[in-house]
């Protein structure tokens, strides 16, 4: 009795041990079944980190400083570049607007086309933005554009004191030298400059800002960062001028290009009457990536 006793316990614990060397077995080899689930509740992929995710977001959250905002993404033909700063400023194209739709383009989750600049050197069909409003000696500004470009030489953004053809007087000045950089120009009595390290003629997009003040001095940004500044040129030549996108005369200037116009892609030209934070700067920049 004892001995039928102990078989029948052995047993019980063999299939115990069989039926836990089964569950282990069955565990290790059996396919694991997970599920995971995100959901983005809105249409404009506003998950991503920075604070604007769109180039509109961007100059508008600063519109309230800026003077005028073109995006530049007006159809081939338009004669009137929009202000999308609320100030009603619009600007003329002059030339013919020529609208292209680049791969990859600048402010990629903004809707519309680019502006394609054709650096003709014929004062009649030259592509540029002039803008009608007459500014007496601005001390304190910023200027913005994202711009695109395999052409060293032109002008980007600057302040002249004519309307259309070339200004008398000059500065306040972005253009692209000989040798393709960046060069950010105000004068008084002399030239005073400062020039990007690296050139931009790659074919890339690239976003561009200079900002001067009497308290700052004259700041250069591109892609986001600071890449020349000089704090002790602080007052640019006092005179009455128009801002103007694409072209003015650059005669005179340091590594000055033979052709003033710009040629090449522009989007997103701004200009303000404040000096632009180093993160509003970025945040443009991140922006249109």
């Amino acid at each position: 009795m004892t001995l039928r006793k102990l078989r029948d316990g052995r047993a019980v614990a063999l299939v115990l041990v069989l039926a836990i060397v089964v569950v282990v077995l069955c565990t290790a080899f059996a396919p694991t079944r997970s599920a995971f689930g995100a959901r983005i509740t809105n249409d404009t992929d506003s998950a991503g980190t920075a604070p604007y995710f769109t180039c509109s977001a961007a100059v508008g959250a600063d519109a309230a400083n800026a003077l005028f905002a073109y995006r530049l993404g007006e159809a081939s033909g338009a004669t009137t570049a929009v202000d999308a700063s609320g100030k009603g400023l619009n600007g003329n194209y002059q030339g013919v607007m020529t609208a292209v739709a680049p791969s990859p383009n600048a402010c990629p989750r903004d809707s519309g086309t680019a502006y394609q600049l054709n650096g003709s050197t014929t004062s009649t069909a030259t592509s540029f933005v002039s803008v009608p409003t007459k500014y007496t000696n601005p001390t304190t500004f910023s200027t913005e554009v994202w711009f695109r470009t395999s052409v060293a030489g032109g002008m980007l953004v600057g302040f002249g004191s004519a309307a259309t053809g070339a200004s008398g007087q000059h500065d306040r000045q972005v253009y692209l030298n000989t040798s393709g950089q960046l060069v950010f120009g105000a004068y008084n009595g002399t030239t005073q400059v400062v020039t990007s390290p690296r050139t931009y003629t790659d074919n890339a997009w690239h976003h561009v800002v200079a900002t001067m003040s009497p308290s700052t001095g004259m700041k250069l940004y591109v892609d986001g960062a600071v890449v020349a500044s000089n704090a002790s040129y602080t007052v640019p030549e006092n005179y009455a001028g128009y801002w103007r996108i694409g072209y003015d005369t650059v005669s005179g200037w340091p590594g000055q290009p033979s052709n003033f116009a710009f040629t090449g892609q522009m989007r997103y030209a701004a200009v303000y009457g404040t000096v632009l934070s180093a993160t509003q700067v970025a945040n443009h920049a991140t922006a249109g990536r």
